[in-house]
């Protein structure tokens, strides 16, 4: 009974059904009357004509009876408004039924779609049909479905990536060790500094895991403040001039003196930036690296480009997704824990900025931040919950 369709077939019964017999009663009363007062003046009229004014002196005393003749005309018009209306409704009754259908199909197709997705088929989806309004709520399923199955794709790659990069120095350590044990390798320092840097580079994916996940489930809190990014850019092309140098690199600082503010996290805007030219040093071995920074419409705009062999122009999309690598050559002691960028990304969009990148192979690449501008130069310490 609290079926949508149930319901709406009782509505239209019932409308119907009051319809015709509000019509059968008003025709029937509405009709008697009308066709009874028509007969009384016709006869009036025949009797006046028929006797005269000279034979009685006026009209004849009282009324004449209907004739059987017209009581049997009355009796079928009644029969006849009758049919009508029972046929009238049952017109009504069925296009109530085809309207109930066409209205409760869809939903129902739209509520065995939901059921079906719940169950974890994933590839199930609504067939988009029926009023409008309908059709738009089943659009709006597919499109959630259409992000939930793409939520649940990366989290399955996601956990096959976090066990495949967990699985290698665990087993290098594994193995390193059982060897020790074994004899095969001597137990030296230069052995146990190997084993050493492996668990080195566990501690920092664990640790970049973790970042990335209390990121992004809003369970940390960035600090924005109206950020001197010259003095930013400036600190971060000191500190890298020793490695700089190491690889023949050159560290370009192009700013202007009166650069804006800009409101950012410092602290976070660092560990970008500072991923960002880390990543272009590698890149750029012998060749340059130009940090800068200018307005861009109402925002600040921050770019590290280097010289060095350009992305790829199907890599592009991925290059802020977790684990991606352009190179597949890359290994974790050159190439970082591949959560770098998009740990990069997860900063800047919760300090309300942008993040991309512009590349062209054999030419080099450019990563760009840009971040809203600070009205004042004095600091704001805010903290906004993320």
């Amino acid at each position: 009974m609290n079926r949508l369709s149930t319901r709406l077939s009782m509505a239209f019964i019932a409308v119907t059904l009051v319809a015709v017999l509000i019509v059968a009663l008003a025709s029937g009363v509405y009709t008697d009357n009308r066709v009874r007062g028509y007969l009384e003046r016709r006869d009036q009229m025949q009797t006046e004509n028929t006797t005269g004014n000279a034979a009685g002196g006026g009209p004849p005393y009282g009324r004449p009876p209907p004739r059987p003749a017209d009581i049997a005309f009355l009796e079928e018009l009644r029969t006849v408004l009758i049919i009508a209306a029972l046929v009238a409704g049952g017109v009504g009754i069925a296009l109530g039924a085809l309207i109930t259908r066409a209205i409760a199909a869809p939903l129902a197709n739209l509520s065995n779609a939901a059921r079906d997705f719940a169950a974890r088929h994933w590839e199930r989806r609504a067939a988009v049909d029926g009023v409008a309004e309908v059709a738009e709520v089943a659009m709006a399923f597919n499109a959630m479905a259409d992000e939930l199955q793409r939520a649940e794709m990366l989290r399955r790659n996601l956990m096959a990536d976090i066990a495949h990069e967990l699985r290698t120095p665990l087993t290098v350590i594994q193995g390193n060790l059982r060897a020790l044990l074994d004899g095969v390798y001597p137990l030296e320092l230069k052995e146990i500094a190997s084993l050493y840097d492996e668990t080195r580079l566990l501690t920092r994916l664990v640790s970049d895991l973790r970042e990335l996940a209390l990121a992004e489930s809003g369970q940390t809190t960035v600090h924005i403040e109206s950020v001197d990014v010259n003095s930013v850019l400036q600190a971060a092309a000191d500190n890298f001039s020793v490695a700089a140098e190491s690889q023949n690199t050159t560290i370009e600082l192009q700013t202007s003196p009166d650069l804006p503010y800009a409101l950012a996290d410092s602290d976070r805007l660092r560990q970008v930036l500072y991923n960002l030219i880390t990543n272009a040093l590698r890149h750029a071995a012998g060749g340059r690296v130009t940090l800068a920074a200018a307005t861009q419409n109402d925002t600040l705009r921050i770019s590290i480009q280097d010289t060095g062999e350009g992305i790829q122009p199907a890599d592009l999309p991925h290059l802020f997704d977790r684990f991606y690598r352009a190179d597949n050559s890359r290994t974790r002691a050159t190439g970082g824990s591949g959560l770098g960028l998009a740990i990069a990304k997860t900063w800047v969009d919760l300090m309300g900025g942008k993040i991309g990148v512009e590349s062209t192979p054999g030419q080099g690449s450019t990563f760009w931040v840009t971040l809203p501008l600070a009205s004042q130069r004095e600091t704001v310490m805010s903290m906004q919950p993320v």
